[in-house]
């Protein structure tokens, strides 16, 4: 890899590992869709002009509903879900969740066109997987976390199921546009709900810090740096931040708020990160078209990373 590529590395796994953090600072004081609005407006006013400039919406706008189903299952849903999580269970629980994302699509891949390409292989990585997950989560729950973690699933699962739509239904899309889109469509869905219910005072600094960061860094910078990581060391190689985001979350947790990790939360991550990697490899060699440059996706075309 590149001096160029391993910058854009790092400052991928930072970007995208500081918004658990960033989340559960900003919903301490403002409700999880007033963060939603804030965050898809800020990061859709920088996107969309860009877009504007370099796509050919025409014939995107004809794959409207594609655009509207992939806003709501990767934007508009999870985004909400995890801040109304996070409000329950810290920030290093939440970001070391997500690593869980490519179990999912593997287990969606069983169910779906994909499951001719899953072997055994495959079946041990989601066992193992979930062994990581069940290590991660613990037995010691209270009922408010158990709400938060079926919140998590839900985030995990759209997270998931996003980057097939872009695939299966969006390929040869820009995705640029596709995101400009779906950010600017969430603002407008989350508007009124938030004028219904407005935050009752100012928020504080520190949470308009973190929205400002979570708007402008984690979404509109991120997805511009993501491009170009992708440029320089191609699709699959980039897709490895999946598995570092979660750590550099779970590290800022403690280091920033304090929160607890334990060895057997270790211990887990290591088990998912090992279980994605397995479930994710295809069953056997193919040849012709790179099949062996899968990355954690749902139907084997190289994935993109969901924002967090």
């Amino acid at each position: 890899m590149s001096r160029r590529g391993l910058l854009l590395f790092a400052a991928m796994a930072l970007i995208w590992g500081i918004p658990y953090l960033l989340i559960r600072i900003a919903v301490a004081e403002i409700s999880p869709a007033a963060l939603v609005f804030a965050r898809t407006a800020i990061g859709g006013a920088i996107l969309l002009p860009v877009a504007l400039l370099r796509v050919d919406f025409r014939r995107l706008l004809r794959r409207w509903p594609w655009v509207a189903a992939f806003a709501l299952v990767e934007i508009a849903v999870p985004w909400l879900l995890l801040g109304s999580a996070e409000q329950r269970i810290s920030s290093s629980l939440a970001g070391l969740l997500v690593a869980a994302v490519p179990l999912v699509g593997a287990a969606i891949a069983i169910a779906t066109r994909g499951a001719d390409r899953f072997g055994s292989v495959g079946l041990l990585g989601l066992l193992v997987g979930l062994a990581g997950v069940a290590a991660i989560v613990g037995t010691d729950l209270e009922a408010e976390d158990a709400v938060a973690l079926a919140q998590m699933a839900g985030v995990v699962v759209g997270y998931a199921v996003g980057p097939a739509i872009l695939a299966r239904r969006l390929g040869g899309e820009s995705s640029l546009g596709v995101m400009a889109l779906s950010l600017a469509g969430c603002a407008v869905l989350y508007a009124p709900i938030v004028a219904l219910d407005p935050p009752a005072a100012l928020p504080s600094p520190a949470v308009l810090g973190a929205i400002g960061v979570l708007a402008v860094v984690c979404t509109a910078v991120a997805f511009l740096v993501f491009a170009a990581l992708i440029a320089e060391i191609g699709p699959v190689r980039a897709t490895v931040i999946t598995y570092v985001n979660p750590a550099v979350a779970a590290v800022l947790g403690v280091l920033v708020l304090g929160e607890a990790f334990t060895p057997a939360m270790a211990v887990g991550f290591a088990l998912v990160v090992a279980g994605s990697s397995l479930a994710t490899r295809p069953a056997a060699p193919v040849a012709a078209t790179s099949r062996a440059d899968l990355g954690p996706t749902l139907d084997g075309e190289p994935g993109r990373v969901a924002a967090p």
